[in-house]
């Protein structure tokens, strides 16, 4: 019964993924829902989306948790980390247990930052199209369960979508597309990251409240989150008409 239940929110969520690639679409947004969905189904504790900049370092994109402590987590990762080589060899690296030797000994800031976080595994999936690839998928748990091999296909089916929504489904082989759409999926996570800084320190609430109420506000009046951002960033958006959120968070970054 709970594989039939995976497999119907599977095909949901797939459904949700082909219904948002439209002309245009928001996909910072996206790949939002999609990271979150990855916990969801996968059952792990954080998921991230990491794309390769113009200097072949990793940024993150999007991740179902946007507390500071989590974020640094990902941002290890543009020197270090299990992703940095899944992006290197094209190859996932799954059911990493943090605790080992092996792995303290390779990425040294990376393994003890995500303990002091309280992860316990890791999983690094590639975006990838064809023999390309642009990114990887990052996968924390808390508890020590291994991935199974369906878990891993489906985290890999995951990642591939979200290598689609990233290119907006035109081919690698156009070089100049293919820079310019990262290129410009970056920009708009920068200017997504600048907004919630300026709405926590606003309203004196965390970054995870200020995040889900300038989307919440984006997307029910159809706004896509960087046109947003980039219009708050050049003073010509009031954020006084954003609705705070109703109880400021209490949690410490």
């Amino acid at each position: 019964m709970i594989g039939m239940a995976r497999e119907r929110r599977l095909a949901e969520i797939f459904v949700e993924v082909a219904d948002s690639l439209v002309e245009d679409f928001d996909v910072i947004d996206l790949l939002q829902r999609l990271s979150t969905r990855c916990v969801e189904l996968l059952n792990v504790s954080a998921a991230g989306i990491l794309l390769v900049d113009a200097h072949g370092e990793l940024q993150l994109l999007a991740a179902s948790d946007e507390h500071t402590r989590l974020l640094e987590l990902f941002a290890l990762q543009h020197d270090q980390g299990p992703c940095v080589e899944c992006y290197r060899t094209g190859a996932a690296r799954t059911n990493i247990d943090l605790s080992r030797r092996e792995v303290t000994e390779s990425w040294p800031r990376f393994a003890a930052r995500a303990r002091e976080t309280g992860y316990v595994f890791t999983h690094a999936i590639p975006l990838r199209l064809r023999n390309r690839v642009v990114g990887a998928l990052n996968l924390f748990q808390t508890e020590p369960r291994r991935l199974g091999d369906d878990d891993i296909a489906l985290a890999q089916a995951l990642a591939d979508v979200a290598t689609i929504a990233i290119l907006q489904q035109r081919t690698l082989e156009q070089s100049h597309v293919e820079n310019s759409q990262l290129e410009n999926a970056l920009t708009s996570r920068i200017l997504v990251e600048q907004v919630k800084g300026v709405l926590a320190e606003r309203w004196n609430t965390s970054v995870d409240d200020a995040f889900a109420a300038f989307r919440s506000y984006a997307r029910s009046r159809q706004l896509r989150l960087s046109e947003l951002a980039a219009r708050i960033i050049a003073g010509d958006f009031d954020t006084a008409d954003i609705p705070a959120p109703a109880v400021p968070g209490d949690r410490r970054d």
